[in-house]
């Protein structure tokens, strides 16, 4: 019988990294305290319910919930306040995504301006990767545009 060894199921994804920005008439700290939130992505993001966390800090959980009965478990990586920037990794969900990696950043542009960046490297399970791609830029650009409007 053979020994059993340390595995896991979590690695980075491989792929292009996707980005969607977003230019912000507000001060970059203001941008960061809505996009820079981890428990609190709903706030500009329609299509989710509500979120729960586990934890707090790098390490924390975040499960979010859709209003149409998906549900997506996500771990904080890292998180630097002072740099404004953070990243995630997917853990679970039922979206038909295989893996994902996510970062969101914030960048001041001066005069009152500042700049949020989402990037994501992900793979679908079933979906063409083209088509997955496609819908995940349609979904962060449309977040973004929402943080815009909150704040702009």
């Amino acid at each position: 019988m053979k020994l059993l060894q340390p595995d896991t199921l979590i690695r980075n994804p491989n792929g292009s990294p996707l980005k969607a920005s977003v230019d912000v008439a507000c001060e970059a700290a203001r941008l960061w305290s809505v996009v820079g939130n981890f428990a609190e992505f709903d706030a500009f993001i329609p299509a989710l319910s509500h979120i729960e966390m586990t934890g707090t800090g790098v390490g924390a959980l975040r499960t979010k919930f859709f209003h149409d009965g998906h549900c997506v478990v996500e771990q904080l990586n890292s998180r630097n306040d002072d740099a404004m920037c953070m990243t995630w990794t997917t853990l679970y969900n039922t979206l038909g995504v295989a893996q994902l990696w996510a970062a969101m950043s914030v960048q001041a542009l001066g005069a009152g301006y500042s700049r949020a960046i989402w990037t994501l490297i992900g793979e679908p399970v079933d979906t063409p990767q083209a088509e997955f791609e496609q819908f995940v830029q349609a979904f962060a650009d449309s977040a973004l545009e929402n943080v815009r409007k909150m704040l702009g």
